[in-house]
């Protein structure tokens, strides 16, 4: 579980499959309204009120985005209804709107480009010349859609990526956004072709 601070009132939490599984909790499991469930929730607010000091008391709005074969971020953010918010809240009560959303991409984050030409060779042996290379804060992100990636052993797959990087906790959303687009299609055989032929 990785957890980070985006601002006073929002928090970003990073669970891996490995994770969900430690807890005895499926993929599918974590979208149901089960008591296993409540617990992984209240332990992920322990730790991040220990670690950035972040309470979750009142109302909070809760999103969870599926990223395929690498886990899940979470984003929990305080909210205030109305300036009328009564103080008297027992401090044991959290109001809770959850959004829940899968993706279908998935999005490895390097630290440098060199990472990323030293991985295209591995996957393209490994039989995926796909991809999407983008470049934002200082890191490049590879993504790839689940659509491109039939047939591939998905478990090797992710090892192989994590060789070399990490599973990002940065949504598509925001990439698209915010990031710039190096390589729009086709990133790791044109990679390949680049710089090791």
């Amino acid at each position: 579980m990785r957890l980070e601070r985006l601002n006073y009132d929002k928090i970003k939490i990073f669970l891996t499959f490995d994770d969900l599984s430690e807890r005895g909790i499926t993929k599918e499991e974590m979208w149901q309204d089960i008591p296993k469930v409540h617990q992984l929730f209240r332990d992920m607010m322990l730790e991040a009120s220990d670690e950035l000091g972040f309470e979750a008391n009142g109302p909070i709005a809760i999103e969870v985005f599926s990223l395929p074969a690498q886990g899940m971020v979470i984003i929990v953010t305080k909210s205030k209804k109305d300036d009328e918010i009564e103080e008297e809240f027992d401090d044991g009560f959290i109001e809770m709107q959850v959004t829940l959303d899968e993706s279908e991409e998935i999005i490895y984050e390097f630290k440098n480009i060199e990472d990323v030409i030293s991985l295209a060779p591995r996957l393209i042996s490994f039989g995926v010349p796909s991809g999407r290379l983008l470049h934002f804060e200082d890191h490049y992100f590879l993504t790839f859609e689940e659509k491109d990636l039939y047939g591939i052993d998905m478990d090797a797959f992710i090892a192989l990526l994590s060789e070399y990087g990490n599973p990002s906790t940065i949504t598509i959303f925001r990439l698209i956004e915010y990031a710039k687009e190096i390589i729009s299609e086709n990133a790791i055989e044109r990679i390949y072709q680049n710089f090791h032929k």
